[in-house]
């Protein structure tokens, strides 16, 4: 990207996400609030001016063909993919599920051509996606596939903690065979680098968990931080990297040892995640590290069941956005 391109402002991409979930509502909410940088939804223009009215949310929607995008306080600039049927709010549509493929893909490819900064998501519903006969096993999955990036990494997010793992969506029988020297040293890079351009970090420090209670305690409860963990983390160290561990996990997220750390590293989802989720549920984020754009998503589901009542908290979403602007205006910087 030229120097002249980067003068412009930061510009971000909305995917709104299921239309039949709280998604759209979401995004009308966000969009009552003054923005820091451009931001434009991709959506059925249509659909979120029939949302807005049913819901009382005072939001002018604006088709985008073009030219500036409005930051202003009760105003959203949709750049629309129409939806193959009307939407009833709860109900999901097969038929409707190329019209999410579109504006996932669209982003995609409008941020990879340098025309965008980067992409907050809100949730999509897997199931009904693999309904329409579209092998789906989720957005970051698809967004890697389509940006040709092999080296992508979850990272949750919250304003006291961010947790990275090291493997996510397995079943707890197959975590110990994945955990390698290759997969560890290949996660730590990319989340150290990741604290550095997007967060503004030059010495990010990473609390590593291990895998086995009390961490595998001196080979007693297991082997795996004798065997590959310490020796991975002994090696990275000689690369430069500030990290702490294997740290058992039981005592990691105690505030006096958190206070040293910038992120925790942690060996599987539910080793994490849960301890994310209770101290910050309404404002954690998912991150997606590796990709050559900025992609944050919210941390929640489609809600079926508050869809169209109007009680859907945007705090996530809003912190999405808040997070995806602060990551992209670090990458920025670190360009200049």
């Amino acid at each position: 990207m030229s120097a002249s391109a980067d003068a412009r402002p930061v510009r971000l991409l909305l995917i709104a996400g299921e239309p039949a979930g709280i998604g759209p509502e979401l995004a009308l909410k966000l969009a009552l609030r003054e923005r820091p940088c451009e931001l434009l939804a991709l959506a059925d223009s249509a659909h979120l001016r029939a949302l807005a009215s049913h819901l009382g949310l005072a939001v002018q929607i604006n088709d985008y063909s073009g030219g500036a995008i409005t930051c202003a306080a009760g105003q959203l600039s949709v750049l629309t993919e129409p939806l193959a049927h009307t939407v009833e709010p709860g109900l999901v549509d097969v038929a409707n599920v190329p019209q999410l493929l579109r504006c996932i893909d669209r982003a995609i490819d409008l941020c990879l051509d340098g025309s965008f900064d980067g992409l907050v998501t809100g949730p999509v519903h897997k199931a009904i996606i693999n309904a329409a006969g579209v092998q789906f096993s989720g957005m970051t999955e698809r967004l890697a596939a389509r940006a040709g990036a092999d080296d992508v990494v979850m990272m949750l997010a919250s304003p006291t903690l961010r947790v990275a793992l090291v493997t996510t969506h397995l079943p707890l029988s197959a975590v110990p065979a994945a955990i390698t020297a290759e997969r560890i040293a290949r996660i730590a890079r990319r989340l150290h680098l990741s604290l550095q351009q997007d967060f503004g970090l030059p010495q990010p420090r990473i609390a590593v968990l291990g895998l086995n209670p009390h961490a595998g305690e001196d080979g007693h409860l297991g082997r795996e931080e004798i065997e590959i963990i310490s020796p991975c983390l002994h090696a990275l160290r000689a690369e430069g990297l500030n990290l702490g561990g294997p740290l058992p996990a039981d005592t990691a997220f105690l505030p006096q040892v958190l206070k040293d750390y910038d992120a925790v590293l942690a060996m599987y989802h539910d080793q994490g995640l849960p301890v994310l989720k209770y101290s910050d549920f309404e404002q954690a984020v998912n991150i997606s590290l590796g990709l050559p754009f900025v992609r944050v998503a919210v941390d929640h589901g489609t809600a079926l069941a508050l869809a169209g009542t109007g009680t859907a908290d945007p705090s996530s979403l809003i912190a999405a956005f808040e997070t995806a602007f602060a990551m992209a205006s670090h990458r920025r910087a670190a360009r200049a």
